[in-house]
């Protein structure tokens, strides 16, 4: 396995939900992430989902399109998140990095070329929003050449058949999402996930992960024997935006704190 096998099942020898830590990478400022990063560790975080920015967002709600606009404006590209993720590995960060972001980015920078340099950048996984499993067949040879996961996006309404066909390409873990929409911080998780998730699973045995609306203890909580992890964005998103620049990495880490269980959140 490699670090996000180990990060799952470390997670699962506990006997806890993992929790994947979503930030925009270069979001509020080019420099801030490597920071940013380290604080998510500090708390807890099992792994690190950096967003690699792009200008149309389709599954993105309010707070990360907000993140993606000014950290494009800031001249975060591809390269620079590449370069991003080398300073994360030369602080000493060794969880799982994994880069969220749409096709075109890819494209842009060249797909052999990409995943080339993210592999000796030191990143572990690949999501691609917008990446129909039809047509993720070339770029899931070069993650497998590479040693890198490319892991699939299921929504509620994705048929059986849907999710046998996206599971033919998937390494690492399933990321499942909560709801049929897009992104952002949510009361409760649907009563339908469940049976989701039951579908999913009679498919798989790769770890699954849930996104999409968690921002709370009890969020991670519910999914305690559902679900390998709880992926945490939007509102992570939204501690940043909302922080003075000076206790940002500390609010960051606190926030972090109360989702893993370490400490308890303030009324």
């Amino acid at each position: 396995m490699g670090r996000i096998g180990d990060a799952f099942a470390r997670a699962r020898d506990e006997g806890r939900v993992g929790l994947i830590a979503y930030i925009t990478a270069g979001f509020p400022e080019p420099d801030a992430t490597p920071a940013l990063v380290q604080a998510l560790v500090d708390g807890g975080a099992d792994a690190v989902e950096l967003g690699l920015p792009f200008s149309d967002p389709l599954a993105d709600g309010a707070s990360v399109q907000r993140a993606s606009a000014k950290a494009l404006q800031g001249g975060m590209t591809a390269a620079r998140c590449l370069e991003v993720i080398r300073e994360v590995r030369g602080r000493g960060v060794v969880i799982p990095l994994i880069v969220m972001t749409y096709y075109n980015p890819i494209l842009a920078y060249g797909q052999d070329a990409f995943v080339r340099d993210a592999a000796a950048a030191g990143m572990d996984g690949l999501i691609v929003v917008d990446l129909p499993p039809e047509e993720a067949g070339e770029l899931a040879a070069r993650c497998r050449a590479c040693d890198l996961d490319l892991i699939p996006l299921l929504a509620p309404t994705s048929t059986d058949d849907r999710v046998a066909l996206a599971l033919r390409q998937a390494s690492g873990f399933v990321y499942c999402v909560s709801v049929a929409g897009v992104t952002g911080a949510r009361e409760a998780l649907p009563d339908t996930l469940g049976g989701f998730l039951a579908r999913v699973r009679r498919q798989t045995e790769l770890p699954l992960a849930v996104g999409f609306g968690i921002s709370r203890r009890e969020h991670v909580e519910a999914l305690a024997g559902k679900a390998g992890a709880a992926v945490v964005g939007s509102a992570i998103v939204d501690v940043i935006e909302a922080s003075p620049r000076a206790e940002r990495e500390e609010r960051v880490k606190d926030y972090v704190e109360v989702l893993t269980g370490r400490r308890k959140a303030r009324v």
